[in-house]
């Protein structure tokens, strides 16, 4: 199982500005267009073997995902689909913008859908605990019709609510795009 190597972003840093590697981030659309490293190129993992990849001969590619999880778990998949040495950006997005390197922000772009499923989500839970503790005890099967959703989407991998937050106006553009 090929590993890919991985790099400190202060070394992917360096290679970016020498020119010597592509930044390929594999977050999906909703995540991409809210923030991202500027110059990387948007391959989404949902659609990597569709997305037509051009790194030239004498760059390396360097993979990079929000955490590094993702880049971690596929790393076979990211290794077969270049011929040009590859590596992952150590703890993603994320450490990239802990070492305070240059990001391309556009908070006029939604939260990524799972960051709105996990905050509508707690909300009502929130909400169906407070109102069965301050009104009437019913109130707290809104906290359980949520759970059980939570439950359901994480045992099948369906999520009722990602789909009617994905519906909002605000989504709509972001998820068709890509």
């Amino acid at each position: 199982m090929p590993i890919l190597t991985a790099l400190k972003p202060a070394d992917v840093a360096a290679r970016l500005k020498a020119r010597s590697a592509v930044l390929i981030d594999i977050r999906e659309p909703d995540e991409f267009p809210r923030e991202h490293v500027p110059g990387a190129i948007h391959a989404p993992l949902s659609s990597f073997d569709r997305v037509a990849l051009t790194v030239p001969d004498d760059c390396d590619v360097i993979y990079t995902c929000r955490t590094g999880n993702r880049t971690g778990v596929h790393c076979d998949r990211l290794a077969a689909r270049v011929s040009n040495p590859a590596f992952v950006l150590e703890g993603g997005l994320d450490a990239w913008k802990a070492q305070g390197l240059a990001i391309k922000a556009d908070a006029s772009k939604p939260i990524e859908l799972m960051r709105q499923v996990q905050m509508t989500a707690g909300g009502l839970i929130l909400i169906g605990a407070a109102l069965g503790l301050l009104i009437h005890p019913a109130f707290w099967g809104l906290s359980a019709f949520v759970g059980a959703g939570l439950f359901f989407a994480g045992a099948t991998g369906f999520c009722g609510m990602a789909k009617v937050l994905g519906a909002m106006p605000w989504n709509r553009t972001t998820l068709k795009a890509g």
